[in-house]
């Protein structure tokens, strides 16, 4: 967990910090969490990779804290504000937020929007250290530290489990991987005849999102009472 990029959720909306907290950690994130202004202070904000941060908090604003924690960070900001709050928004960017989402908010926006600031923002030397872990199978390249996958330089929509299945492909280009251990790299978890049909299903799934045009199995393939091997022509390595 130590490796994975830190968010700071601040809200006083327990329920919503929770919602936001269990999907955003299954996304590559280690998410910690504060509900007024004190317990900001206390997750020594400065070391977070990216804080989320609502407007509206009991005692001292989102804005308050944000004006304050600016003198001495550039952390980036996603600002949480009300919908169609046109001020908090321009409020927020004026006086130092990188982004702002809407409330109510697509969880998965929320991700999005998380992954395009933590880009924005990131130093020369660690865009560099990125590209060096990258992973590449002929036409396609993931991206683990930053859970992003392209097929010819477009984005993949990849769900978690898709994209953690095709990572474990892109590690052991050209070897049978059994079910079982394609289980456990997509869902955490092993065996079972209904484990082997959601395998096979996901399997089927991502076929489709990487060869939209012809889901065939030549990219990914059957090995009968085996398992799957990813066979695509020149596969294989890291950037």
């Amino acid at each position: 967990m130590m490796g994975l990029p830190r968010l700071l959720l601040v809200d006083d909306d327990v329920d919503l910090v929770e919602m936001m907290r269990e999907y955003l950690e299954p996304e590559g994130f280690r998410v910690d969490f504060a509900h007024d202004g004190p317990m900001f202070h206390a997750a020594d904000p400065a070391s977070a990779d990216l804080i989320i941060l609502d407007v509206m908090l009991p005692g001292r604003s989102g804005f308050d804290l944000l004006r304050d924690f600016r003198r001495d960070s550039d952390v980036p900001v996603i600002m949480l504000t009300a919908k169609d709050n046109d001020v908090d928004r321009v409020v927020g960017l004026e006086i130092g937020a990188d982004d702002y989402v809407s409330k109510p908010f697509n969880p998965r926006e929320l991700v999005a929007r998380v992954r395009a600031v933590l880009r924005r923002t990131a130093s020369p030397a660690k865009s560099a250290a990125e590209a060096v872990t990258r992973l590449l199978a002929g036409d396609i390249v993931l991206s683990p530290s930053s859970r992003e996958a392209w097929r010819d330089d477009r984005p993949l929509d990849l769900t978690t489990a898709e994209f953690n299945l095709l990572e474990a492909f892109l590690r052991r280009p050209g070897q049978v991987i059994s079910r079982d251990d394609l289980s456990q790299a997509a869902f955490g978890r092993q065996t079972g005849t209904k484990i082997d049909r959601n395998v096979d299903g996901l399997i089927s799934k991502l076929r489709r999102k990487l060869d939209p045009d012809n889901a065939s199995t030549e990219r990914i393939k059957t090995v009968r009472n085996a398992g799957y091997i990813y066979a695509r022509h020149g596969a294989g390595g890291r950037s």
